[in-house]
């Protein structure tokens, strides 16, 4: 057994399942951590409607700080209805500690394996062997804009600034020389003017840097529907902020649920946050019925780009994948398991895996 290298990483629980999807992502950490050397310490803090129930701000000042001297975030969820008209939002905490951390890009890959084909609400044909990546700017745009409110009008504004698109496409583009050297730029450019200078930038990027990369652009309204129609078309999908976020719960459900989707946040410098797309689900919070699937994927996505494990990574990808296609699953995946027996299926697998691993090395060497 190697030395165990050390890893700082924060989690942030925050509300509704988070806290239970968390704590799986974390016993498989452990499980990967026994097996390939390294010592995983968890710094918990609160964030979201938790921490406005603690301290009355929804990202208290030493969650800041500790994410930004961490190896790593793990983010759970935040939000629900209990926090519904107070003076705080639960999801003013994660668009803060993304702006504060300087995480600009948001990656949200989906495949759609041919075991899972079956549970999403397309046919077959169309869904299966979908493999793209969404990327979407993650601190400009309409979010993080001025907001007005009167009692008969109210406003958001919605600002890009030349730099906040290109350092986002460079990151698409690097990312489709490394897959199938294609990207979709996503905009409403027969409308807004934000989306205008999105086109622009985009094309100047690709033309002067990427040329290797073959480029197209579609409007939201009409990607919507071919994200539909035809998913396995696509490779990179780079978009602007809320776009991005609809279009990436859009093409959730072609792999059969929220449930399996993960993300990882990333910046120029620093530690990523990571987290799975779907949110708190306060009406099975504490039942022990979540899918914790998104949850640790996103894990893996943290070893892959924030702590350059990928060997670590590929094992818990492979260990999901052997899971799902075993049928141990969670309700909404047509099973039976619950959050903690699911995590504890994919910590068996993990053991076997690497098992099968070291008989195969000692096999060859007999």
């Amino acid at each position: 057994m190697p030395p165990f290298q050390d890893h700082t990483i924060v989690v942030l629980p925050g509300d509704g399942v988070g806290p239970e999807v968390t704590a799986v992502a974390c016993a498989v950490l452990d499980s990967i951590g026994d097996f390939y050397g390294h010592r995983f310490t968890y710094q918990e803090h609160l964030i979201g409607g938790a921490a406005i129930d603690a301290t009355g701000e929804p990202l208290p000042d030493a969650t800041r700080d500790a994410c930004r001297a961490a190896d790593a975030v793990l983010l759970g969820a935040v939000g629900g209805p209990k926090w519904d008209g107070g003076k705080r939002r639960p999801e003013e905490g994660l668009l803060a500690i993304r702006k504060a951390m300087g995480l600009y890009a948001n990656l949200r890959p989906l495949q759609v394996s041919p075991v899972m084909a079956h549970r999403s609400p397309l046919k077959k044909e169309i869904v299966e062997g979908v493999d793209l990546i969404v990327f979407r700017e993650l601190t400009g745009g309409i979010y993080f804009g001025e907001k007005t409110r009167t009692d008969t009008t109210a406003s958001d504004l919605c600002v890009y600034s030349v730099e906040e698109i290109e350092r986002v496409a460079r990151a698409a583009f690097q990312t489709a020389r490394q897959r199938r050297g294609k990207v979709t730029s996503v905009d409403k450019a027969n409308v807004m003017e934000t989306s205008r200078l999105w086109r622009e930038v985009v094309t100047r990027i690709q033309a002067e840097e990427y040329p290797d990369i073959t480029l197209e652009h579609a409007l939201v309204d009409s990607m919507a529907m071919h994200l539909i129609r035809k998913p396995r078309e696509y490779d990179v999908i780079l978009t602007e902020n809320m776009f991005g976020d609809i279009l990436s719960d859009e093409i959730s459900v072609l792999g059969g649920s929220i449930g399996l989707l993960p993300s990882a946040s990333l910046g120029t410098e620093g530690p990523g946050l990571f987290e799975p797309i779907h949110g708190s689900a306060p009406d099975i919070a504490g039942q022990d019925l979540a899918n914790p699937v998104g949850m640790v994927l996103s894990a893996a996505l943290m070893l892959r780009h924030s702590l350059k494990l990928e060997d670590e990574a590929d094992a818990i990808e492979a260990a999901v994948a052997a899971v799902l296609a075993a049928g141990a699953v969670t309700a909404d995946l047509g099973g039976e398991l619950g959050c903690r027996a699911a995590g504890d299926a994919i910590c068996d697998a993990i053991r076997a895996i690497h098992w099968a691993a070291a008989h195969r090395v000692q096999m060859h060497w007999a």
